[in-house]
Parts: C-alpha cells; structure tokens; sequence
C-alpha cells in the first residue's frame, strides 16, 4: 500500500487532485477513528480529520518520500486532536439542573437508546466506560494508548507520529494503563 500512496504523492506534487483523493479514500476510516477515540464526539472527530487531510494536501510538499506517509498523516491528526482538547471547554454539565423543573437534570433530557438484549447492552455500557474513563486521561497518556490499542500502531510508529523516543512511549503506555486501571478498579 505504501508503494502505491507514493506513487500518488508524487502525482499530487505534480499538481493532480484526483492522486490525493485516492489518498483519502484510503485512510479516511482510520484517521476518523483516530480522532474520534481521542475526541469523543463525531461532529469534531470528522471536523479534525478533514483538518488533517486539508492540512496533509497544503504541505505535501514538507512530506519526505523516505518514511511512511502513514505516520506522517497520523501525526498531523493526532496534533490537531491534542490542539482541539486542550482548546475545548465543557459547554454544560450533565448534573446540572435544568432551569424551570424541579430538580431535573440534563440525564433527564437525553434520549433513551432502543431496548437491546442483555448481553449487547452490557457490552455497550462497559465499551462507553472505558471510552469515558480514556477521555479522562490526560493528553499525553490518552494518546499513546489510542494509538497503541485502539488504532494498534507499533512503538516504532507512535514514537515516529509523536516525535518523541521510544522509552518515552513505553513510560506514557505504562502509566496511562496504570491510570485507567485505578480509573476502572470499580467495574
């Protein structure tokens, strides 16, 4: 695949569009992905991707041919993630009260789910809590563990796409495990 996303870079560089297009379709899944586990919300995962493919096609030209073009995608979605978190402000509170009710929250105001069988709802309630205790991490942890076990990317490459050595990434796996295992204990 990495032969043949080189051959379309080098059509992009020559100036044709369609190349990059066909770039796209090849990773837009797994750099959607990407961002929505380090998001948590659609809406932005989808923003930052197309952020991230704007930003890949205004700067191929700064890409070097001799390492992966994955990776380099990778970084760029994963830096305007970490970008958009520490930009990010809650906007409400789902505890707080709702004006004019008595004592309703906003839990109150979200829409029941369709009944589902048992076991897919457990599975379902346990994948939401472990996302919700990954976005609770912070940035430096939620990434590596994103990318090491949800996008599942080797340390070579989560040092390469972070920039930063690979003791670093073995340090930031192992204490974010340990901080979603305390985060956890109570499942």
């Amino acid at each position: 695949m990495e032969t043949i996303v080189k051959k379309r870079i080098k059509q992009v560089k020559k100036g044709d569009q369609n190349a990059f297009a066909e770039i796209v379709d090849l990773y837009k899944d797994k750099i959607y992905q990407l961002c929505y586990r380090m998001l948590g919300n659609a809406h932005e995962a989808e923003d930052i991707a197309q952020e991230a493919f704007i930003r890949a096609y205004v700067n191929i030209h700064t890409y070097d041919m001799n390492k992966k073009f994955s990776t380099w995608l990778y970084r760029i979605a994963t830096n305007l993630s970490i970008d958009r978190i520490r930009k990010k402000k809650p906007d409400y509170y789902l505890d707080a009260e709702v004006s004019g009710t008595d004592g309703l929250t906003m839990y109150s105001q979200i829409a029941a789910e369709a009944a589902l069988p048992e076991e897919e709802l457990e599975t379902m309630e346990l994948q939401q809590t472990i996302q919700a205790e990954i976005l609770k991490l912070p940035d430096k942890y939620r990434t590596v563990i994103v990318l090491k076990y949800i996008d599942e990317l080797s340390l070579i490459e989560i040092s390469e796409i972070l920039d930063i050595p690979i003791g670093t990434v073995k340090t930031r796996i192992h204490r974010g495990r340990e901080a979603l295992r305390k985060q956890l204990r109570h499942l």
